[in-house]
């Protein structure tokens, strides 16, 4: 008797100790239990902890509830303004409501997976390329709104959309780096142009100053000739300006006055040719080898020079006379 009852209470504990481990359950912290008994769904959601079911009779089904990043496959659509581009997204969301995320639609991952690829394709038909590049906070608002409206009857909640990466075809790469690098360059150029501009006006404010004291000429000459001759693996050619030159041609002493020209002595006949005392009274009148030095010959030497040089020779027997 006592054999049976012993037997039959370590039966009994066995079958409690059974009993309860296919009922025990843990619920972890991120996490919510939905009990189904018979396929029907009890209204109760379990919370995080231990909870027990009724075995063979309850089945709990666990929910996450944390949030759940999905990436979008590369998407390729032809935007606005005729350009192939593939873009690829990535979503953030998480369950809010756990009974219909299992109840309203059969796997919400793979829906909002799906609602997020037809979203991404129909935003980039509608957008232009430059808004794919540059204006991506816009688009990313009106496609977290596309996939949000269907996913709140799945007890889902959109917490962020981000487009990762735009991908364009190598020939619109390189019209594009063409016209990024012609914008430079024009901007280069007006750079260029203000600054010419802004000398310009500098120097002609130098000038002005230059002109009043003829001096600082020289003196900036003198400081160009010091800050090039630093340089001594280069000719340095340095021009001469005028004004330099009006410069010094003020500062030098006034010329002295030319001497008095003298009459020259009446010439002899052509035939006859001049006479002795004419060529004395010409080298007379000569000025000094001194005197032709800075100043022109008088009148009265070219004259008597003429006259022996243009004159025809006297004849034979003259000459002979004059020997006599």
């Amino acid at each position: 008797m006592v054999e049976e009852l012993l037997t039959a209470a370590i039966a009994t504990g066995v079958a409690v100790v059974v009993y309860v481990g296919a009922a025990a359950r843990v619920v972890k912290q991120y996490e919510r239990g939905l009990v189904f008994r018979f396929g029907r769904l009890r209204e109760e959601v379990r919370g995080p902890g231990f909870t027990t079911i009724v075995p063979f009779v309850e089945r709990l089904r666990k929910v996450n509830m944390q949030i759940v990043t999905l990436p979008v496959p590369s998407q390729e659509g032809i935007t606005r303004d005729n350009v192939t581009v593939r873009v690829d997204a990535v979503v953030y969301f998480k369950v809010v409501d756990p009974a219909s995320a299992i109840v309203a639609v059969e796997d919400y991952r793979f829906a909002v997976s799906q609602m997020a690829q037809t979203s991404l394709r129909s935003i980039i038909g509608k957008s232009d390329l430059d808004d794919l590049l540059s204006n991506r906070e816009m688009l990313n608002q009106g496609l977290e709104l596309m996939i949000d409206s269907p996913a709140v009857g799945w007890g889902v909640q959109i917490d962020r959309v981000e487009i990762k990466d735009v991908s364009l075809p190598e020939t619109m790469k390189r019209s594009m780096a063409r016209q990024a690098e012609a914008d430079r360059e024009r901007r280069a150029r007006v750079i260029n142009a203000d600054a010419e501009l802004q000398a310009s006006h500098k120097l002609a404010e130098a000038a002005e100053v230059m002109s009043e004291q003829p001096a600082a000429l020289q003196l900036r000459l003198l400081h160009t000739i010091v800050a090039v001759a630093a340089e001594k693996n280069s000719t340095l050619v340095l021009p001469f300006p005028v004004e330099l030159l009006r410069f010094l041609e003020r500062s030098a002493p006034p010329p002295a006055a030319a001497p008095a020209r003298k009459e020259p002595a009446s010439a002899g006949p052509a035939s006859e040719g001049p006479g002795p005392a004419e060529v004395d009274g010409a080298l007379d009148a000569a000025p000094a080898p001194d005197a032709l030095d800075g100043a022109p010959a008088p009148d009265a030497l070219n004259g008597s020079v003429d006259g022996l040089m243009l004159d025809a020779p006297p004849p034979e027997h003259e000459r002979d006379g004059l020997r006599e």
